[in-house]
């Protein structure tokens, strides 16, 4: 991991042997990523780095509008039972191979069956899906699913070289091989992952970087550092506190766009025996250490003013957000006298989070506030992957830990509470929740979704497995001869037409 201002001596000597005439990026990202295996996968940064990886079948413009990526264009039948997809005809596997309906086929069996996968749930409304053409195929559905197209616009959707999968099998991400603008090259786990550009790509011509290098460094002022120094290129989440200092840096530019997700703490419900604990097992001390924490002092001291307060898996300017829950105040009182009627005064709790300073900062306000309700919470800082590694094996009483967003609501919602979700590490399972999630999917009336997500949302804001605390920007720094570069709701960093004239 690194610790310095600099970058570590083995990632430098890494860059320094890169032949001068080649175009290099180097990204600074807040964590490292987990398995690169989308059907494994779960991180955040683990998405970007797919995004010059992996393509998808679609894809997400800047409006969050789905568009084209590897499927051309695509129908619905009338009955909403069938989707048919035509892919674009050339595109080609970084192994050679040909990307072909078989292969799409292949993989989205894949993500359905493998033990390991945590797609399932994303991809639970699929029936079968089959070649129907050489570059067609067609979805077949148990009931209509109108958050499946937006499913496939991230890891449902992107797609492996079945070669590759089938020969590597649960391993395929120690050496990833898709069909994006950049091939794999190495890992070194919480140093570096090195991409390079792929000739075959059938957009080559709109990539104009030869090498991409992500660089894990946690350390906020650790990564601005090295974009001051020149030793990164690019930065993605820039903390709140050194936004302004971007903006005034000659030799910097940023951008900036408020994204799909939100930051939550997930409290462990039925998850083996680390859920033996009051918080875990009474609602009434989980919404307790709700109401103890003042969300919007929250956004002021640690984001400066930059994220919004929330309480819900939607932004107060999402128009799924259900305005009969409106982000509460804080109410220590209130708290006090819910841990009364729970027969409890004071509540030891263990509580994990990122060890980035701030995802740290924000755990230690927090901390402070819920001591005054009655809550003593003891604090573990860990590397993300770990983090998000131990929330699927239990090993956690609560746990702070963020979801950058989907377009449709489903995907904020369904694969984290549902009693099969493929994220749910609390194990919370209320079948009431699941029929209003899966009803919700079913249909495509903007208006019934609407209501089985606010019906859905008022159990969980009275059950709490996870206790949601707001909505982050994403702001990302930049050398300034860096040009090309958009940022989008989503948080990726999409790297075709970038350039950097340095």
């Amino acid at each position: 991991m690194i610790t310095k201002t600099l970058l570590s001596a083995a990632a430098l000597g890494a860059l320094l042997a890169i032949p001068a005439s080649a175009s290099e990026l180097r990204i600074g990202l807040q964590d490292d990523a987990d398995v690169l295996d989308p059907h494994q996968s779960r991180t955040f940064v683990g998405r970007i780095v797919y995004t010059g990886l992996c393509d998808k079948l679609v894809d997400l413009d800047k409006d969050v509008k789905i568009v084209p990526q590897l499927a051309t264009d695509w129908t619905t039948s009338d009955d909403g039972l069938k989707l048919v997809m035509n892919l674009r005809d050339g595109v080609v596997f970084h192994d050679g191979t040909p990307l072909d309906a078989e292969a799409v086929v292949y993989n989205i069996d894949r993500a359905m069956t493998l033990p390991e996968s945590r797609r399932k749930s994303e991809l639970s409304s699929v029936e079968k899906i089959e070649a129907t053409g050489p570059l067609q195929v067609t979805f077949t559905l148990k009931a209509p699913d109108a958050s499946l197209l937006a499913q496939l616009t991230d890891r449902a959707g992107m797609i492996l070289s079945p070669t590759a999968a089938k020969a590597s099998g649960a391993d395929f991400g120690a050496n990833p091989i898709c069909s994006g603008p950049f091939k794999f090259v190495e890992r070194i786990s919480q140093d570096r992952i090195v991409l390079e550009k792929f000739a075959d790509y059938y957009d080559a011509d709109r990539v104009k970087i030869d090498r991409v290098v992500y660089l894990p460094i946690p350390d906020t002022t650790v990564r601005l550092a090295n974009l001051r120094s020149g030793e990164l290129d690019m930065i993605e989440r820039v903390a709140a506190s050194d936004v302004a200092g971007v903006r005034e840096d000659a030799n910097l530019t940023s951008q900036e766009s408020v994204g799909l997700g939100y930051m939550a703490i997930y409290v462990n419900i039925k998850n083996g025996d680390r859920a033996a604990n009051p918080v875990g097992q009474d609602a009434r001390i989980r919404q307790a250490f709700s109401l103890a924490i003042d969300r919007e002092a929250l956004n002021q001291v640690v984001f400066e003013g930059t994220a919004r307060a929330g309480n819900q898996p939607f932004a107060p300017t999402s128009p799924w957000f259900n305005a009969a829950l409106p982000v509460p105040a804080r109410d220590v009182e209130a708290a006090k006298a819910l841990l009364a009627e729970a027969g409890v005064e004071r509540v030891s709790i263990e509580l994990q989070h990122a060890n980035n300073p701030v995802v740290t900062q924000m755990m230690q306000v927090i901390q402070s506030m819920v001591a005054e309700a009655g809550f003593d919470v003891s604090l573990q800082a860990t590397e993300f992957a770990t983090l998000l590694s131990e929330q699927t094996a239990g090993n956690f009483q609560m746990s702070r830990s963020d979801w950058s967003g989907r377009p449709d609501p489903d995907g904020n919602l369904h694969q984290f509470v549902t009693c099969e979700g493929g994220i749910n590490d609390p194990k919370y399972c209320n079948p009431e929740v699941d029929t209003l999630l899966n009803e919700a999917r079913a249909t495509s009336d903007v208006a019934i979704r609407k209501q089985k997500y606010d019906a859905a949302g008022a159990i969980l804001n009275r059950d709490m497995p996870i206790i949601y605390l707001g909505h982050q920007t994403y702001v990302f720094g930049m050398d300034k001869g860096i040009e090309g570069f958009q940022a989008y709701p989503d948080g990726m960093i999409r790297l075709k037409d970038v350039t950097d004239a340095d």
